[in-house]
């Protein structure tokens, strides 16, 4: 892991280089901007991977070579197995996209739908605490 944070600040370090050199000889404002952003996008990088080095004390699962595959993929969630909400879901969102070009008023119902289908959907599995 240490190579990922590395080889990141060492292309951070490339890019200011650049831009430096960049700017002095074009005098570009814009250029010098987005090498300046690629600087900054590279250091950003460089430093997640610094801080995941140090929490997992710089030996990942992936480093292990007698590891399984098991051993990275960790929880996955809970997916519905017979859920119906997908299916209003796409129909109102098709629908909506095809509001937008054939007249507002679809646009505006399709909304309304596809407000109650997200609703239905995040709330498929939550129980009502009342005594019934």
């Amino acid at each position: 892991m240490k190579f990922g944070w590395k080889f990141f600040l060492g292309i951070a370090v490339f890019y200011a280089i650049v831009d430096v050199t960049y700017f002095k000889l074009s005098g570009e404002v814009v250029g010098s901007l987005a090498i300046l952003l690629s600087t900054l996008l590279a250091l950003l990088i460089g430093f997640y991977f610094l801080v995941i080095d140090r929490r997992t004390g710089g030996f990942l699962p992936e480093d292990n070579l007698d590891g399984e595959i098991a051993d990275r993929a960790g929880e996955l969630g809970f997916f519905s197995p017979h859920s119906w909400w997908p299916l209003p879901l796409a129909f109102f969102m098709t629908l909506a996209g095809l509001g937008v070009l054939l007249g507002w008023w679809l646009t505006i119902i399709a909304v309304v739908g596809l407000l109650m289908s997200i609703f239905g959907f995040v709330m498929e599995y939550q129980r009502d605490k009342s005594s019934h």
